[in-house]
């Protein structure tokens, strides 16, 4: 099996932007080598569909861009992709995202299937849980023994807390005992007392609740100190919550050195591979196509190394917690420091 490409041991990437636009050359750290030297979980999170089955109001992600259902034959392209992954790194985490994966008939039939028997890798999904119970049956059967982590999220726009539990519920009772269900909720500004009863109720029937500030185009929602009042009844103390990672504060990493790229991407529908999601809105950190001249992702070149991260804001959880980030210490994984995940 032919090994995925890296950029060359000089570490300095030429580009990073998609179309092979000429970006500022990015120098990599080699010192510690393609991968981190502490605990770590590779991770792929890819975007399999971008229909969502949801309307919410505070989606990060435009309703322009919410649409699109990729062909079988360019799931398949990119589950030889992710198959070639093995050969340079074992075993990967394959998170699905979207939209909503269990949205098209494609991710039970094509991708579920496909991560099952042609890779040999582990697997954990995104959803806002709204598929029928028998549909998730069907999934936790098929993931049996791979299984990582559903990350559940609860849209009180869309769903009351009683119906979202029942399907949870459903789930729980058919995955493996090692399989983690989290429960994640954005905290918006006009529904903090509903979040805070939701947040009770979750917690009162066994699962983990994992409360999001509210993302806005250029950073954080501006909560009010009123409003912040509510948020610390849901998450705590900040400071805790920040050192713990218990909530997703939309933390900075500034500086530190970021294996992004390197043991850690993001594919899109479009079958375009990234650095990071943060990476991508700026347009850097392209890293090429899984659909490439080959049709298997031969021009995807991954980072040699670690990259000290240029940004000021990492919107998403799973970069840190899965171990890719120094000084952070991984907080999911078979040599994960403790137990939480998300």
């Amino acid at each position: 099996m032919k090994a995925l490409r890296v950029l060359p041991a000089g570490g300095v990437f030429d580009g990073g932007v998609a179309g092979g636009g000429a970006a500022d050359p990015v120098v990599f750290d080699t010192e510690l080598g393609p991968a981190p030297p502490w605990a770590h979980q590779p991770t792929v999170e890819w975007q399999v569909v971008g229909q969502c089955n949801y309307d919410c109001s505070y989606c990060i992600q435009s309703k322009k861009h919410r649409v699109g259902i990729p062909g079988d034959d360019e799931l398949r392209r990119a589950i030889a992709f992710l198959g070639r992954l093995a050969s340079d790194g074992g075993v990967w985490e394959i998170k699905t995202t979207g939209g909503e994966p269990f949205s098209f008939r494609g991710f039970l039939d094509v991708v579920v299937n496909g991560l099952m028997d042609d890779t040999p890798h582990r697997m954990s999904t995104l959803t806002n849980l709204s598929a029928p119970p028998a549909i998730l049956r069907r999934f936790a059967k098929r993931t049996r023994g791979r299984l990582s982590v559903v990350s559940a999220s609860l849209h009180l726009e869309h769903t009351a807390v009683d119906a979202f539990l029942h399907r949870l519920d459903a789930l729980r009772d058919a995955v493996d005992d090692d399989a983690r269900l989290v429960v994640n909720c954005v905290l918006v500004p006009d529904r903090l007392e509903a979040v805070l009863a939701a947040q009770q109720a979750v917690v009162a029937r066994g699962f983990r609740f994992f409360p999001q500030l509210m993302k806005v185009k250029g950073g954080v929602y501006a909560y009010s100190p009123a409003q912040m009042t509510q948020v610390r009844a849901i998450v705590g103390d900040l400071d805790e919550a920040a050192r713990t990672r218990s909530a997703n504060l939309a933390p900075a990493y500034t500086g530190r050195r970021c294996f992004a790229g390197a043991r850690y991407l993001v594919v899109t529908k479009e079958g375009d591979a990234w650095s990071c999601r943060t990476a991508k809105r700026h347009g850097e950190g392209y890293l090429g196509s899984v659909f490439g001249d080959d049709g298997v992702g031969d021009s995807v070149r991954l980072h040699p190394g670690a990259r000290a991260c240029p940004y000021t804001l990492c919107p998403c959880a799973t970069p840190a917690n899965r171990g890719m980030i120094e000084g952070v210490p991984a907080k999911f994984g078979r040599t994960a420091t403790d137990e939480d995940d998300a």
